[in-house]
C-alpha cells in the first residue's frame, strides 16, 4: 500500500475513480431500489415492511464494513505510519456513522410492525447502538487531534488510531451477537452456506448493496480529497506567514 502513500499519485486515481463510483453506486441502487419497491412480491409473513431490507442491510454492512476498514486504517498508521492512512480513517468515520445511524433507524421501523416494539435491548440492537457511538467517540477524538502534526492536518493522533483499532472488538459481537444469545432479532439470513430468504425477494437486495457500497467508496474517496486539499492549502498558509 505504500506505493499510494505519495498523496499526488493517490489523487491521480481518486479523481478519475470517484464519479466512476458514485455513479455507478447511484445506478445500481437505482436499480435495486426500483426492483423491491415494484417487482418483488410482499413476504407472506411481514407483507410489504419486509422491503426497508433493500436499505437496512446495506447500512448494517456498510457500519460494520466501515469501521473494519478504519481498524485497518488504524493499524497502517500506528505499525507501518502510513502517511494516508489516518486521512482514510477520518474519511470513513462520517459516512461510517451515518449508515450505522440509518441501520439502527431502519431496524426501529422495521421492528415496530414485526416484532411489536420499535427497540429492545437485545445483542445485535445493542451492539450497533455501541458501534454508533463508537464512531461518535473516535469523530470527536479525530477532530480534536487534528492539527497535532502542523504538516498533516488531516490525519489523526495515534491515541485515535489505537481506539479504531481497539473499537474493532465489537465488530465480530454483532456478527455473531444473533447466535449467542437469545434474541428477537433473526437469526443469520445470508450466510456461506445459502439463504433463508426467497429469492423472489433476495434478488434486488444485491445491488442495493453493492449500489450503497459504491457510494460510500465515493463518500471516502471525496473526503479524503478534501483532507488532503485543506492541508495542502494550510501548509501553504504557513509558509506564507514565515515569509
Amino acid at each position: 500500500m505504500h506505493v499510494f502513500a505519495n498523496p499526488t499519485r493517490f489523487l491521480s486515481i481518486a479523481r478519475p475513480l470517484t464519479p466512476w463510483l458514485f455513479w455507478g453506486g447511484l445506478l445500481l441502487l437505482s436499480i435495486g431500489a426500483a426492483a423491491g419497491l415494484l417487482y418483488t412480491p410482499a413476504d407472506y409473513l411481514q407483507g410489504d415492511s419486509v422491503r426497508i431490507m433493500y436499505v437496512h442491510v446495506p447500512a448494517a454492512w456498510l457500519g460494520m464494513g466501515g469501521w473494519t476498514g478504519l481498524a485497518i486504517a488504524s493499524l497502517m498508521q500506528i505499525v507501518w505510519r502510513h502517511p494516508l492512512a489516518g486521512v482514510a480513517a477520518r474519511a470513513i468515520a462520517v459516512p461510517g456513522a451515518l449508515f450505522t445511524a440509518i441501520c439502527l433507524v431502519t431496524g426501529s421501523i422495521w421492528g415496530r410492525p414485526t416484532w411489536g416494539t420499535w427497540w429492545e435491548w437485545d445483542g445485535r440492537m445493542t451492539s450497533m447502538l455501541v458501534l454508533l457511538f463508537l464512531y461518535l467517540g473516535y469523530i470527536a477524538l479525530a477532530n480534536a487531534s487534528a492539527g497535532e502534526s502542523p504538516g498533516n492536518r488531516g490525519s489523526v493522533s495515534r491515541v485515535t488510531a489505537i481506539f479504531g483499532l481497539v473499537g474493532a472488538i465489537n465488530i465480530p459481537i454483532i456478527n455473531r451477537s444473533v447466535v449467542w444469545w437469545n434474541s428477537l432479532h433473526q437469526g443469520p439470513s445470508i450466510t456461506l452456506r445459502g439463504s433463508t430468504i426467497d429469492n423472489s425477494i433476495l434478488w434486488p437486495l444485491g445491488f442495493t448493496v453493492l449500489g450503497f457500497s459504491l457510494l460510500f467508496g465515493a463518500i471516502v474517496l471525496m473526503r479524503m480529497r478534501a483532507l488532503l486539499a485543506q492541508n495542502k492549502v494550510e501548509a501553504r498558509l504557513q509558509r506564507l506567514a514565515r515569509t
